[in-house]
């Protein structure tokens, strides 16, 4: 295991100040996340991105320096939106039958946008590494959403404490939706319900 130390840098050359700046950044990070999804690191090319964001590649370049700049915004929004999913469900709100459903849709539908992302970046795309700080602080929140839904929702207070418990869910979930993704079965009916029925038993008697 590499124990280097990189400094973590910028994802953006500057920070966008203006609403017509603020869209030519989310339209290149769109277009980037859809080349990624469909061509993979292989066919992944500033060129490309402009091209499908609609804007010229000075543009890009005013925002992000290189392709791994523009990888790690891709990718913090994807934790973005996963995290969103989360705290949309409401935990503690609902009744835990209607809670988990939620939960898992929640996150079916952030994956379903842009289906092959997560594999790339999970396997192809480089980045990790240069933007580990931001992805920390983002993981260190979703993690702390779990923690919460259970100790929300469970119902067995003894055993495993709440950020353990927390673990079990997220990584399920997670594993489950992931490799969903990598298989082209987001959108199978079975899978979504065996893995919230799942997540029910294991809050209800873990």
């Amino acid at each position: 295991m590499s124990t280097r130390i990189v400094r973590p840098r910028a994802t953006l050359r500057k920070e966008p100040r203006q609403a017509r700046s603020r869209a030519t950044v989310e339209a290149v990070i769109e277009a980037g996340a859809r080349i990624l999804s469909e061509q993979g690191w292989a066919g992944f090319t500033t060129n490309k991105v402009a091209e499908t964001a609609g804007v010229s590649i000075g543009s890009l370049y005013q925002y992000f320096p290189d392709k791994v700049s523009l990888v790690g915004a891709i990718r913090r929004r994807h934790l973005d939106d996963s995290l969103t999913a989360v705290r949309l469900a409401g935990a503690g709100d609902i009744p835990l039958k209607d809670f988990v459903a939620g939960l898992v849709d929640n996150l079916i539908a952030a994956h379903t946008l842009h289906p092959g992302l997560q594999r790339v970046l999970l396997d192809e795309a480089p980045g990790m590494d240069e933007f580990w700080e931001q992805n920390a602080r983002i993981e260190a929140d979703y993690m702390a959403c779990f923690t919460d839904i259970a100790a929300a929702y469970r119902v067995r207070r003894g055993g495993v404490d709440d950020e353990t418990m927390g673990v079990i869910i997220s990584d399920t979930i997670d594993g489950v939706i992931h490799n969903a993704a990598r298989r082209g079965r987001l959108e199978d009916v079975e899978i979504r319900n065996e893995l919230v029925r799942i997540i029910r038993l294991y809050l209800a008697e873990g």
